[in-house]
């Protein structure tokens, strides 16, 4: 069976199996400062690599946050890391993407993202929380 339309969901899995084998610090770090021309594809991009590096570290948390225009991504396990960051603009679209996958209408919530992956699925726990001037996107990693 063909799926007709991919959807958010299956084009983040895609991503993290077409980037899998990279450097993938270093492949945000070239997204930088580049035009956003194809800001959805650009987010699901960037989503992926900031997942597949998260998880090569062993991180427990990454948490993505826009506040009064500006984001910080921030990588926690066993120390704190600052990634690099995303434009205001990439960040507005990977956020309206994570809450496009989980249904997320609501200004808060909280829900679990299975990525199926080569080697396996894994569970991440996803919560977003926006009100006026701030947003964040958190994910928890298993383990």
């Amino acid at each position: 069976m063909d799926i007709a339309e991919r959807n958010y969901h299956l084009k983040l899995q895609e991503m993290c199996d077409c980037y899998l084998e990279t450097d993938f610090r270093k492949q945000m770090q070239g997204m930088l400062g580049t035009a956003d021309a194809d800001l959805e594809e650009n987010a699901v991009k960037f989503l992926s690599l900031a997942i597949m590096y998260s998880l090569t570290e062993k991180a427990r948390k990454l948490s993505l946050k826009k506040k009064d225009g500006e984001v910080t991504v921030i990588m926690k396990g066993d120390a704190k890391v600052s990634l690099p960051a995303p434009s205001p603009a990439l960040f507005d679209k990977m956020s309206e993407i994570i809450r496009a996958i989980l249904h997320i209408e609501e200004d808060k919530g909280e829900l679990p993202l299975s990525l199926g992956l080569r080697s396996g699925d894994v569970e991440l726990q996803i919560k977003v929380k926006r009100k006026p001037g701030q947003e964040k996107v958190k994910i928890k990693f298993p383990g």
